[in-house]
């Protein structure tokens, strides 16, 4: 065997065992994710997150990134009054092994406020993450988690680059229209009732 056919040998090896690694890692679901942070596996100050069956720990939580959410609550909740539900960094059951926590998420009303269950995907009108370290994952992760369970509408909060990659029409998986959005233009939630918001008042 020559140099260059042992090296694809072993190189096809290792992607086998990738995958096999990648096939036998438990899952964790969402009633173990509960369990666990009831019985205290997660200190006070942790922030982690359920992502299809991988407990993924968050960036901590910097001054511009709480400001930015604070704002994005002050926003919404004038603009949508009681048409919708505003909820800041609470979970939503994506499914049985994902319950992201999004930074802001805009949710059809409900009289318990969702004390029963948290919300799911058909409950959902936007989900808004704020990025200032964590744009790779929001965009690499989050995006195609959120399509493939048909939120209607994504927005990234791109802090450094001053704008907001709206992504909307979730279809097999993917969302079909993506914008980028730049401070002088007005984004529209078109799932939500009421709410166009000038991207500079989204940045502040």
């Amino acid at each position: 065997m020559n140099l260059m056919a042992g090296a694809k040998t072993r190189e096809t090896k290792n992607r086998e065992l990738d995958l096999d690694l990648r096939e036998s890692r438990y899952r964790f679901n969402a009633d173990e994710f509960l369990r666990m942070g009831e019985a205290g596996i997660f200190d006070e100050a942790s922030r982690v997150e359920l992502v299809e069956g991988d407990i993924v720990e968050m960036n901590p939580i910097g001054s511009h990134h709480a400001g930015n959410v604070s704002r994005l609550l002050n926003l919404f909740a004038r603009k949508v009054g009681d048409a919708a539900i505003v909820s800041v960094q609470n979970p939503v059951h994506l499914a049985g092994h994902s319950e992201p926590q999004p930074d802001v998420a805009l949710l059809k009303p409900r009289d318990d406020f969702y004390a029963e269950h948290h919300p799911k995907p058909e409950d959902v009108f936007l989900h808004v993450e704020v990025a200032d370290t964590s744009l790779v994952h929001d965009l690499d992760v989050k995006v195609p988690l959120y399509a493939r369970y048909g939120v209607p509408e994504y927005w990234i909060v791109d802090l450094e680059n001053r704008e907001v990659i709206a992504h909307s029409r979730p279809e097999d998986g993917k969302y079909r229209t993506t914008e980028r959005v730049k401070i002088g233009d007005t984004l529209e939630c078109r799932s939500a009732p009421n709410l166009s918001e000038k991207v500079e008042e989204i940045l502040g």
